[in-house]
Formats: C-alpha cells, structure tokens, sequence
C-alpha cells in the first residue's frame, strides 16, 4: 500500500467523522483511509518532522502509520479522539525507527573501532528507553499503578506530551501531570527496592 506525501496543513473535520472513517477503514474500506489520510497527513508529518531531522525517516514512519491504521482500525472504540489515536501510531513508529537507527549506528561504530577500543556508551535517555521495555525498570514498572504506569509509558516511551497523553488516556492534563510525578516517585522506589544503592534511571522530578 503506498500513500502519496502530505501536502496538507492542520487535520480538518470533526472527530466524529474520523470514527466513522475509522469505522469504515475496519471493514476494508480503501476511500475512507485515503480520506482520512488526506485529512491528518499534513499535520503528523510536520510534527515529525520537528522531532526527526531525517525527511527519509519521516516519510516511512508515516506510510507506516498509515499502514497500522489500515490494519488495527477496528481497535479504535471511539476512547479519545481519532486523531490522537492515529499520532500515538506515529510516535511509537518513530520511536522504532529512532532505537533501529541507533542500534545500527552503534553496530556499525563498533565495527570500525580499534581492537580493544571501549564502545560509546548510550546516553541516559537511551537506557531509560531501553529499560522501560527490557530492563529492571520495565519489571519496576509493573510494580506501580496501572494507572500510573500508563502514563508514564505515554510521555516516555511514546514521547507524547501532557495534552496528547490526557486525549490518549481521556483524562485531563492536570491528572496526567500529577500521575507522571507520582509514577516517577512510585518508580524509583521500586528500583531502590529492587536495587539498593545503584543508580536512579529517571534522575530528578519531572
């Protein structure tokens, strides 16, 4: 499936009218993904664009976007609004594409590096990242409130803001702020728990 670039600007239409394209996507309908994509390709490629410098990574996050919202357009229940669920898709795609392309970078400095030469070390927001999915902190994130744990896999994993997490999770942006702070505390207690005495992943408040 290949889409054409954005040349829109900001997403128009009601958010009615994208659950009931979505609605439609979910039965295989190719129009109302053309319409939709016609809609909000603009406005998630120039956001993008401002957290990735690299046009050919945008591009392909957004096609591949597109393509999820093909394939998992049933799995929106009208929770939020349409057009947040499609940049939470884009986040994450940008997220992978962002970790594969580190990944790659290291591989291939690794392999030009003199015999015996240390590899760089990841920077902290790398071993964040990585840990919330693979690491003691993701076990430590298990351990915390749901509720909390959500909202911090929202607005560090996914890299969304506070307004795009409260649309994402239906709740207002003052609770948002609050559960991130609290699920920072909650987190770090459970890593000392877990570990006493070693480092705190996430450092200072948020």
């Amino acid at each position: 499936m290949r889409l054409s670039r954005p040349t829109g600007g900001g997403p128009s239409g009601g958010d009615e009218d994208d659950s009931a394209l979505l609605r439609a996507v979910a039965r295989g309908d190719t129009e109302a993904l053309a319409v939709l994509y016609d809609r909000h390709a603009g406005w998630l490629h120039a956001r993008l664009a401002r957290r990735c410098a690299d046009e050919e990574t945008v591009r392909e996050v957004l096609q591949d976007t597109f393509v999820t919202v093909w394939r998992s357009a049933g799995g929106h229940r009208g929770r939020g609004e349409a057009g947040g669920w499609i940049w939470v898709i884009a986040a994450r795609r940008l997220v992978d594409a962002q970790r594969a392309g580190a990944r790659a970078d290291r591989a291939a400095t690794h392999a030009a590096a003199p015999s015996g030469a240390s590899p760089t070390a990841p920077s902290a927001e790398e071993r964040v990242l990585a840990g919330l999915e693979y690491g003691e902190v993701g076990a430590a994130l298990d351990r915390i409130s749901p509720e909390l744990a959500e909202v911090l896999r929202a607005t560090v994993v996914d890299g969304l803001t506070t307004r795009e997490t409260a649309r994402l999770l239906d709740i207002p942006e003052g609770t948002v702020k609050t559960r991130a702070l609290r699920a920072r505390r909650e987190l770090r207690a459970a890593l000392a728990a877990g570990n006493p005495g070693g480092p705190h992943a996430l450092g200072g408040t948020a």
